[in-house]
């Protein structure tokens, strides 16, 4: 009788695993090309995003790719998150996706001028699709929010020409020390939210490019020290939060930046698409097509990105839970630090 227990309890348990969820993603030999980010889970899982290849989600062994056959929104990527369960959320162009590791659900948003924050929220953007405009899950609804206007709004908006990307659209999403979120846009600047209230502040060195056009707030960093790096190095920002609750802007004062002609090939300062401080207290950052550049605090030093023979430009730069540097490229897969120089990544 016993036996027959332990079959039946076999059998039912073969029954159900063949006939539960269906299991999604492709497996792969390798990773593509168009690697934009990288992002480590909790459960030390790699995810990278890609530009139209869907997303690639690495354990160590395996390669998985999934895209819109799967239930991917869009195979267009522009950001990875987690939260404190464990589900993975996803920013595509087709919208927002939560993985909780068997399925993807598109989150619906909900149109709001209500900000809130609360510190398990996950804030998400969709650069390149004309959204003016941020997301915020709070675990439970996706909320599109949009910025309220800003009287500075008239007097910068005509400096606006043949922008790629609508004014208001952010480039990034930055959390501050003390909670707060900053969002840097396409062209209107960066703005602080610090759970009460919204306030701008706009600098046309760090929208408008050497060469003219409109390079955007690419990234927004709060060092060890409390200075802010926005864009560029020419300069370095301290900000005074008790003067900015009572203006009707971010109240700062700028402070000398790092570099000079000599280190950047003749040009006074660069433009930096992201920053990312090492477990050292180094600051790297990460150019298009100059490579990296690392200061420790004195000295400046240049790494240039390699594919065999080829220069290779660059989207993002990652820290992941062990400290390691990674690259993310538009065309060139993706590369980590090996203490030394960056390597191409081919798990």
């Amino acid at each position: 009788m016993k036996k027959n227990l332990i079959l039946f309890l076999t059998l039912l348990t073969l029954f159900t695993s063949c006939n539960g969820q269906k299991t999604i993603g492709k497996s792969v030999n390798e990773l593509g090309n168009h690697l934009w980010y990288v992002f480590q889970d909790t459960k030390n899982n790699y995810w990278f995003s890609s530009n139209g290849e869907g997303v690639y989600r690495y354990d160590g062994k395996k390669i998985i790719n999934f895209t819109t056959k799967d239930g991917l929104a869009n195979d267009t990527i522009r950001q990875i998150q987690e939260d404190k369960f464990g589900n993975i959320f996803i920013s595509t162009f087709g919208g927002i996706n939560k993985f909780d590791g068997k399925t993807f659900t598109t989150l619906q948003p909900i149109k709001s001028k209500e900000w809130k924050l609360e510190s398990n929220d996950l804030w998400f953007y969709i650069l390149g699709k004309k959204n003016e405009g941020a997301y915020r899950y709070d675990g439970k609804n996706l909320y599109n929010l949009e910025f309220p206007k800003h009287y500075l709004h008239d007097e910068i908006y005509p400096r606006v020409v043949n922008s790629f990307f609508s004014p208001y659209e952010v480039y990034c999403i930055y959390k501050d020390r003390k909670g707060a979120i900053w969002f840097g846009t396409s062209v209107f600047g960066a703005c602080r939210f610090d759970g009460k209230s919204i306030k701008w502040m706009y600098e046309n060195d760090l929208t408008i490019g050497l060469n003219g056009g409109t390079f955007g707030i690419r990234s927004i960093f709060e060092d060890r020290k409390g200075e802010f790096w926005f864009c560029n190095t020419w300069h370095k920002y301290i900000f005074d939060f008790e003067k900015t609750i009572k203006s009707d802007r971010l109240q700062y004062q700028k402070t000398e930046g790092i570099g000079n002609k000599q280190i950047f090939g003749g040009d006074e300062y660069i433009y930096y698409s992201h920053i990312v401080e090492d477990n050292n207290g180094n600051i790297w950052l990460t150019t298009w097509d100059k490579g990296v550049y690392k200061y420790d605090g004195k000295n400046i030093t240049n790494y240039l990105i390699k594919d065999g023979s080829k220069d290779v430009n660059l989207i993002s730069m990652y820290k992941d839970n062990q400290g390691d540097l990674w690259l993310g490229t538009p065309n060139n897969g993706t590369f980590k630090f090996n203490g030394n120089s960056f390597e191409k990544f081919n798990p």
